[in-house]
């Protein structure tokens, strides 16, 4: 038979399913994927169970129900000072990956540049590749994943249709400041060029840190597409339940790329994730708060076993570099030893960058701290035993080399 798509067919298990298939097997703590392992508030369930029996559960509109619609733009408004037209420039999306992906539909044609930075989400670079678009990678290093300002403008040009920009970012932590988002800006005005902003974890920020949407910035508004996440800010992963916004031109097109993928969400959860989004402002500072101590306590854990732990101001998730171990394999095979003699599952922070590039770095591990307070303590007590279990023995074989 001839053969399938090949990009889709070239792509390996990812190493998301790898990692916790050994959680499983070893009987790990899985602290690899980053969902939390807590129900999201009570109030929000019973309004989505409330609203199947209402009978409203044919098809909502394309775009998204007017109440939740409404919803998105009032929060806009409320956190970030942006206006919105609910009518015209938010779309509801079938999650924030759809979001992303329906959003760069609108946007490139085939051999348009895009700027991404690594480490990245997995998805950016699959779909961008699907769609045809020549990708720029600029790596952030560690450990504080300052803006590169030389090599991001070396990545633009006169065919930059976009910037892919994540913030607070996956898998390191990261928030950008104004002072990086003003420098992307003044490129994306340099080179008439847009910005697709995955802002997931928007109300994920711990101490100092606060995030500050791209689209805040003066002359940003007409050029940049927003998403966010009722998953991330209500602890809802299953419900995927995303929201675009846009000027309104990009958001049409935004909506015509939904309709080919999923057409529409739930209408129920939409309804949901309506009242959630009008919640007080309080409940968003106690989930920061939350996750904030959940971060300190693995970050402690992490220190006094023995890695060095860098710093995350940001998103579900903490890298901790092994080299101070000692270990002699690299990120994945640290990862894979630490489930089957640890007991505990994270993910090797090389599995964020594109595998066909050079130099990767093979030094860090990511954690999820999306967790409760238990299973953090219980995977804290079992990393104290990290040295002793991976490295006493790896280290007795590269002394007799």
């Amino acid at each position: 038979m001839k053969p399938a798509n090949s990009l889709l067919s070239g792509l390996p298990t990812t190493i998301f399913s790898v990692i916790s298939a050994l959680a499983v097997e070893h009987r790990a703590i899985n602290l690899g994927q980053g969902f939390p392992d807590t129900e999201g508030p009570a109030d929000m369930v019973d309004a989505a169970a409330d609203a199947l029996r209402d009978g409203r559960n044919q098809y909502p509109p394309l775009a998204g129900l007017p109440e939740l619609r409404g919803a998105v733009a009032r929060s806009n408004a409320r956190f970030y000072g942006i206006t919105v037209d609910p009518a015209r420039e938010v779309v509801v999306t079938c999650g924030a990956t759809e979001a992303i992906t329906a959003s760069l539909m609108a946007l490139v044609n085939r051999g348009d540049e895009v700027v991404v930075f690594e480490p990245l989400y997995d998805t950016y670079v699959p779909v961008l590749e699907m769609l045809g678009a020549v990708v720029r990678k600029v790596r952030l290093a560690p450990p504080h994943w300052d803006l590169p300002r030389a090599e991001l403008a070396a990545a633009f040009g006169p065919r930059t249709k976009a910037i892919l920009l994540n913030t607070p970012m996956n898998p390191t932590g990261k928030v950008f400041t104004r002072d990086e988002l003003e420098f992307i800006a003044g490129l994306l005005v340099q080179h008439d060029a847009y910005a697709v902003c995955d802002e997931v974890y928007e109300h994920l920020t711990f101490g100092a840190a606060r995030h500050l949407p791209l689209m805040t910035l003066p002359g940003m508004q007409e050029r940049t597409i927003r998403i966010g996440s009722a998953g991330k800010s209500f602890s809802m992963t299953g419900w995927k339940v995303g929201y675009v916004t846009a000027p309104a031109p990009l958001a049409d097109l935004v909506t015509k790329a939904h309709q080919l993928l999923t057409f529409t969400v739930a209408p129920n959860l939409q309804r949901a994730v309506a009242m959630g989004l009008d919640k007080d402002t309080a409940y968003f500072h106690q989930l920061a708060d939350g996750m904030r101590g959940a971060r300190d306590t693995l970050a402690d854990g992490l220190v006094r076993a023995g890695l060095s732990v860098l710093p995350s101001d940001g998103s579900y998730f903490l890298i901790a570099d092994i080299a101070p171990l000692g270990f002699a394999g690299d990120d994945v095979a640290f990862c894979e030893q630490m489930i089957r003699d640890v007991g505990v599952a994270a993910i090797p922070v090389s599995a964020f960058y594109d595998s066909r590039g050079t130099d990767i770095p093979a030094r860090y591990v990511r954690f999820a701290f999306c967790k409760k307070a238990e299973v953090i303590a219980g995977a804290v007590a079992r990393l104290q035993s990290v040295r002793e279990r991976l490295c006493a023995g790896n280290l007795a074989e590269i002394q007799k080399r």
